[in-house]
Order: structure tokens, then sequence, then C-alpha cells
């Protein structure tokens, strides 16, 4: 598996000049495993969650009908569970050392990945948002617990892991909840999370905000992702696609490294050119 582990637009930049040809040659062969293929096929690959070999679904869910969103398919038969959930699992394992006995909070709750989470890892703790009014750490009357980053139920330096997967771009004060990832977890504890990433800008570009009177202004084209609670049949809005700028924030919140992940391999099913995770440690 190719992994590098990248903290700075600058060494980004040094590490996509060094690997030109190799990426070149990634794209090329992703492009042929399309070739010949109808809208839905399977790949065979080594399921790292389901410890097998299994053949990965593809089909062109979550694209724009030409281009396979990889990131989001090459779906694990025996788990259910795609190329981003199954590579944030191998992560788990392989970078960030959690044992049976660590205390870890995940930001969803009504999903594969919470599920293979706390069956592994006694003590995790999962929640969804579940509206504005809502008490944080309440339980509703379908066992749904209520967080919201920016106002975590969660004592100091309670938590040895906190994690969180595509939901940072739908806060518009993110900054917020850098904060209090920091505040809740202990020291050496690790945040790790992802969110829409573009990897050529150092800023994060900013889709939406909040004013002062509370009213969302758009500075882009409203992009919608989707409410895994069914909250909203439109979806949930995505205020920010962050850049390289991110990490600096996160650090300035108090943590003392934050990098990017970066992996793929054909073997383990993690295509779709570089995948990208973020980690942090207090």
């Amino acid at each position: 598996m190719q992994i590098a582990r990248i903290r700075s637009q600058e060494e980004y930049n040094e590490y996509k000049n060094k690997n030109v040809d190799l990426a070149n040659q990634i794209y090329q062969a992703e492009i042929q495993l399309t070739v010949g293929k109808g809208n839905q096929f399977t790949l065979r690959g080594f399921s790292y969650p389901a410890k097998d070999m299994v053949d990965f679904l593809v089909d062109y869910n979550y694209s724009d009908g030409v281009n396979i969103n990889w990131r989001e398919r090459l779906v694990c038969p025996v788990t259910g569970l795609n190329n981003r959930l199954r590579g944030c699992i191998h992560l788990i394992d392989c970078e960030l050392g959690l044992r049976t006995y660590h205390d870890i909070y995940i930001s969803e709750q009504v999903t594969p990945l919470y599920t293979y989470l706390r069956n592994k890892f006694p003590n995790t703790i999962g929640s969804e948002y579940l509206g504005e009014d809502v008490e944080p750490g309440s339980v509703n009357k379908n066992d749904l617990r209520h967080e919201t980053a920016i106002n975590l139920s969660f004592e100091d330096e309670s938590l040895d892991c906190y994690m969180s997967f595509e939901c940072l771009e739908h806060i518009p004060d993110f900054i917020k909840a850098f904060s209090e990832a920091f505040r809740v977890l202990r020291k050496g504890g690790k945040f790790f999370w992802s969110v829409p990433f573009a990897n050529l800008e150092y800023e994060n570009i900013i889709r939406a905000f909040v004013g002062e009177d509370g009213k969302t202004y758009h500075i882009l084209e409203p992009e919608y992702h989707g409410d895994p609670v069914g909250g909203s049949s439109k979806g949930i809005l995505c205020f920010t696609h962050f850049g390289w700028q991110m990490l600096d924030q996160v650090k300035d919140a108090g943590f003392n490294d934050a990098y990017a992940f970066l992996y793929h391999s054909d073997v383990f099913g993690y295509l779709g050119g570089e995948q990208v995770l973020f980690i942090a440690e207090k």
C-alpha cells in the first residue's frame, strides 16, 4: 500500500512533484478497469474489515454519471463498507493504536461503521445531529444520542479518540468544532476525521456562512449532502470545502500535530487516485 503523511501544502507539492509518473500510471490503470464494463460490476480485492478476498461492488452511484466515485463505492459484500470506510478501519488499526479499553466517540450512530466500531471497541459512543433545540447528550425514543460538534456534552479530557467523517463541512463555525475536539480529548488523544478536501488549495473554500442575523448566506451554488437520519429531504447544506489551511487551524486549536494521511492500494481496493484522511494528536 502506498502511503504518505503530509503536514503542509509545501510538503504536498514536493510529494506530488516526486510522484508524477506514478500518479499518471494509477490514473490510466483505473480508467482501464472500467473499459467494457456496464453500469455495475465487481473488482476482486482484499477487504481489510472482512479479512478475506471479496468481489467489491462498483457502480456509478454518487457520481456525475461519467466518472466513478471510487471513494464512495467499491462496497464490500461482507461488511457493507465502501472504499472510504474500509480505509478508515484500516488506519484505525495501523495508525491510531486503539485498544478495547479506550474511550471513543464517533459522530455517527446509524451507520455500518459505527456498528463495526461498537462491536470491536466496547467503549464506543455514537451520536447523530437531531436538531438545534435538542439537548447535547440526550437520547431519543429510538436510542439515538444527540451531539453537536460545537457544544459536545463530554467532560474535559474524557476521550481517547474522537472520529468525525464527512460532518465538519456542515458546521459553519468549524473553528469552534476544532476547539471542542481538543477540549474533550485526553493528552495523547487522537482526532481522526475526513472532509471534502481541495488538495490544490491552501485556503478553505467557504461556500456559505451564517450571518449575525442568524440567516444563511450563499457564496457559491448551494451543495447538499445526504442526511443519515432523514431529517431533510433536500439533504444537509455544505458550508465548506477545506484546504491545507485546515491543518494550521487544527494546530491553532491546541493540537501538537496534524497531518493528512494519503494512501492508495489496488490490492485492498483503495482506488480513486490518492485517498486522504486526517489525524491530529493532542
